[in-house]
């Protein structure tokens, strides 16, 4: 990919907004074109320039980051969108990643970790940083476990329901299965 990817920082922080611009002039292939504070401002600076990239804050006054990136990815859906947050709650990552993040890194990652994001997304791929990936994995097995139990309720029974039942199964009464189990 030879041509510039031009990016819109939109954060709440202006003093975070300067310091990604200073970091990302370091890679001509980059050209920040624009900085918004709030999602208002991000929805009104694309309806003009439809910049190829957005690092976005999820956290953001007006219009918050998911709402804001729904909206955009609606009306630009070729847009990329890396999510750079404070956020690192498995909700929060999975919820930007269905509303269309591409990549999302937390706010404590390195500099190097936003331009494995950027140089990924921009050759179409998703990116999550290990620690992101973790928690997604840790909840990915969770949740299947979970799944298992919900399909097999006899793992959900305490021992002494499970004596219960076997009796009720094997056709005592529930007086003679009081008296069975004392």
């Amino acid at each position: 990919m030879n041509q510039k990817t031009t990016i819109l920082l939109a954060d709440d922080h202006k003093l975070l907004r300067a310091g990604l611009k200073l970091l990302l002039q370091r890679y001509t292939e980059l050209d920040v074109i624009g900085e918004t504070a709030d999602g208002e401002e991000t929805l009104a600076f694309f309806n003009q320039k439809q910049p190829d990239l957005l690092i976005l804050d999820l956290s953001m006054p007006k219009m918050d980051g998911l709402e804001c990136m729904k909206e955009i990815k609606s009306r630009y859906p070729k847009t990329k969108v890396i999510v750079l947050t404070m956020h690192e709650d498995e909700t929060y990552i999975k919820e930007a990643m269905k509303s269309g993040a591409s990549a999302y890194v937390h706010k404590s990652a390195a500099d190097t970790d936003l331009y494995k994001a950027i140089t990924t997304v921009r050759n179409g791929g998703f990116y999550l940083s290990q620690k992101e990936s973790d928690i997604l994995l840790h909840s990915l097995i969770n949740a299947e476990n979970q799944t298992m139990d919900e399909n097999e309720p006899y793992t959900l029974l305490s021992p002494r329901e499970r004596d219960v039942l076997r009796l009720i199964v094997r056709g005592y009464s529930l007086s003679e299965t009081a008296a069975k189990l004392s």
